[in-house]
């Protein structure tokens, strides 16, 4: 018996060695009610979610490497169209955009590749990955059977599939990509679109099949997924939640198995444990068959520039088993890394072996694929209690089991792995400052202009106007503007705006007199500011400001955002102002935007000055150079005694900040920006800032990220008290 047991790890340890370096060549790829079968194999197969852009060219070797040594066999992504299509026609696969680049080092690594092209993604990315130029086509529903929409959803979708074919990356001409999936979730919304959304579901997967792939088509949580497309299940808990294929000839697969959650400004971060993720894979597996299960998001990345949507922060998913920097998040990594190795080595009986299931007591219970001609049997043995430990009887040998948890048995006799028992090391990140900006005599500032209301000004309606009508995406910023005669006797007079936007700046007569936000939670809000006025003519402006477009939702092409009703009240009479339908004047955007000053070569666009006066000051730019730090650690900037705005390294945006939004605890969601090595050269690098509110630039700090590490394992009892990032 042990012998047999020495033969079983040597044979992982086999199978760990010799993965090393195998370069993936595609085949046929077909599928039964059991799995993907790939060039007449069965598949059993572990995924994980990296974006390529939400990190840069020069990271995705390391990523795509650390994930291999993970134990993955798949990096799954979606397809970005409003990065690849910006203007109708128009395309962009360059840099970070360089999807067949991705797609390449994916296989040279032995990687497989799911290609989820959507082109609807969601996935926390602005207008949910959709070109806002879309729009503006006259008579456009989205997601429906709607004619304009389907036709330039064909456009694109056809677009990416001929890039893939040109060259050579499906699996059926010897490529990396597997999988291809159309629509994303749309289930959620289905219901809307009455009688409609049936029949554009019908009508997106005949599509996308007429494309001839060669690789199956996927629909992530949407039971009603025609043949031959694969319904999937998208959650935390898919072992339970899934209500399985829509045929039995249809494989039971995870698209997206969330390692953490996406988190908003003013919210805390949602940390899921290792244990929990490998309890749900386990149960995932055991209970509905399951051959397939991608992490998402295996690595996270940065939402750099303007890219997150509304109200989402710029780190994206750092809690998983890769942080936002591409670094081991320990245990994370190395547990499920062991999960995936306790799987590799008995995935033939779990794909070929008949499944059995029976009660081991009250909470307790056992699943076991046992395959009769070659007499090898697995087995799970799940407590599903999530307080107390069990001991159970299995084949006449008793078992320990701790709260919550799954026992693997490849043979169903000695314990290989338990999804609560953690033999990984935890690990700290370690921040070490490389430098403060800390000397005013570093640092150069200027004030952006404030809009007021002039006759000649080009956009005028009598009413409030939409915002991202007006803006098209190009700015989170619309100045609305109007001018007004005070005649009338106003004590106390109070500023009163509703706004279905995110933020709101008021000034009156040119001075800052207040700003209100909103949440992610909250979809509308109302500021009221005291205000001085003038006998005679006022100049009211108020900046409105988006965090991001919205991402989800039936009728997206009709969401408003934007100020809704302005009035001025007088508080102790019955008389106030409104100017809700009102001669207003609009601008897109700040002047500094429009003049690109963040760029180094449009710096002399304007005017810089000393900053001493600017501290605390609304809508103020600052800039200064740095030299790259040694060494390659990654690099992030800390930004915690700024408030909210953006900021920019040689032109290219790190993202937006919002370090004075709290969260219920009084502590910022974000403070460390990401800044990619890419970004930098050896010296003299610019970073400008845009400050909305106020904020500091003398106290922050560049920063290199390193990790250290808990000597001891840790087990499910033994939580380490120190504080984790």
């Amino acid at each position: 018996m042990e012998w047999r047991w020495l033969q079983f790890w040597v044979m992982v340890v086999v199978v760990l060695i010799t993965d090393e370096g195998v370069s993936v060549s595609g085949g046929n790829v077909t599928y039964d009610g059991r799995s993907l079968i790939i060039d007449g194999q069965r598949k059993f197969l572990f995924s994980g979610s990296i974006h390529y852009p939400r990190s840069t060219p020069e990271m995705w070797p390391s990523l795509i490497g650390k994930a291999k040594e993970g134990g993955l066999d798949v990096i799954q992504t979606y397809v970005f169209w409003n990065l690849h299509e910006p203007q109708p026609g128009q395309y962009d696969f360059s840099g970070r955009y360089d999807l067949v680049k991705f797609i390449k080092e994916i296989q040279a690594q032995g990687l497989y590749a799911c290609l989820r092209i959507g082109p609807f993604i969601e996935s926390e990315w602005t207008y949910g990955g959709f070109p806002f130029w879309l729009h503006d086509v006259p008579g456009i529903v989205y997601r429906t059977d709607n004619e304009p929409f389907k036709f330039y959803m064909q456009n694109f979708t056809t677009k990416i599939v001929n890039l893939m074919k040109s060259e050579g990356l499906y699996a059926s001409q010897g490529g990396p990509i597997i999988l291809s999936q159309i629509e994303n979730e749309y289930q959620n919304v289905e219901a809307a679109f009455h009688e409609k959304g049936p029949a554009y579901v019908r009508w997106a997967a005949q599509m996308a099949v007429d494309l001839q792939t060669g690789v199956p088509w996927v629909m992530c949580k949407q039971t009603d997924a025609p043949d031959p497309v694969i319904n999937t299940c998208n959650g935390m808990q898919c072992g339970k939640t899934f209500g399985g294929p829509n045929s039995p000839n249809k494989p039971s697969m995870w698209t997206e198995n969330w390692t953490s959650f996406y988190q908003v400004y003013g919210g805390e971060p949602y940390i899921r444990s290792a244990e929990n993720i490998a309890f749900h894979v386990a149960l995932f597996i055991a209970r509905m068959n399951g051959s397939y299960v991608n992490y998402y998001m295996y690595h996270g990345g940065t939402n750099f520039g303007r890219t997150s949507s509304a109200y989402v922060i710029t780190g994206y998913y750092d809690q998983a088993p890769l942080d936002e920097y591409g670094l081991l998040r320990q245990p994370k990594w190395g547990h499920l890394k062991q999960l995936h190795a306790a799987f590799r080595n008995c995935s033939t009986t779990l794909l070929q072996g008949m499944r059995t299931n029976f009660s081991l007591g009250q909470l307790q219970e056992a699943y076991v694929f046992q395959e009769e001609s070659a007499e090898r049997c697995v087995a799970f043995l799940i407590n599903n209690d999530e307080k107390t430990n069990a001991t159970v009887q299995f084949r006449n040998i008793s078992y320990y089991l701790m709260p919550r948890s799954i026992s693997i048995l490849p043979d169903c006799e000695k314990v290989l792995f338990n999804t609560a028992k953690v033999n990984t090391s935890y690990n700290k990140r370690i921040t070490r400052s490389a430098q403060i900006f800390d000397s005013v005599d570093m640092w150069k500032g200027s004030k952006d202009v404030i809009q007021n209301f002039e006759p000649t000004i080009s956009l005028q309606s009598d009413t409030l106007l939409e915002h991202m009508n007006v803006t098209k995406d190009e700015s989170d910023y619309l100045w609305y503007t109007m001018r007004f005669q005070h005649n009338i006797s106003c004590t106390e007079p109070v500023l009163r705006v509703e706004s279905f936007g995110h933020v709101t700046h008021a000034f009156v007569n040119g001075i800052h007199t207040g700003n209100a936000h909103g949440s992610h939670d909250t979809k509308q809000f109302i500021m009221e500011i005291p205000v001085l006025l003038n006998n005679g003519s006022n100049n009211i402006s108020l900046l409105s400001v988006m965090v991001g477009l919205p991402d989800s939702g039936a009728f997206l092409e009709s969401k408003f955002a934007g100020l809704k009703r302005v009035e001025i009240h007088c508080n102790k009479t019955d008389q106030f102002y409104n100017f809700t339908n009102y001669a207003w004047g609009y601008q897109v955007g700040l002047l500094g935007e429009k003049l690109q000053i963040y760029r180094e070569e449009n710096l002399d666009n304007i005017e810089w000055s000393n900053i001493e006066g600017y501290f605390n000051q609304s809508l103020t730019w600052y800039k200064t150079f740095f030299n790259a730090p040694v060494g390659n650690d990654p690099i992030a900037l800390n930004l915690s005694s700024m408030a909210k705005g953006e900021a920019w390294i040689n032109g290219q945006s790190i993202g937006r900040y919002w370090v004075s939004f709290l969260t219920s605890k009084g502590k910022p969601s974000q403070t460390m920006y990401h800044v990619p090595r890419s970004f930098l050269k050896d010296s003299e690098n610019l970073l400008v800032l845009l400050e909305e509110v106020g904020g500091n630039p003398l106290h922050i700090s560049l920063n290199t990220i390193s990790l250290s590490s808990l000597s001891e394992s840790t087990s499910y009892h033994q939580i380490p008290s120190i504080s984790l990032e």
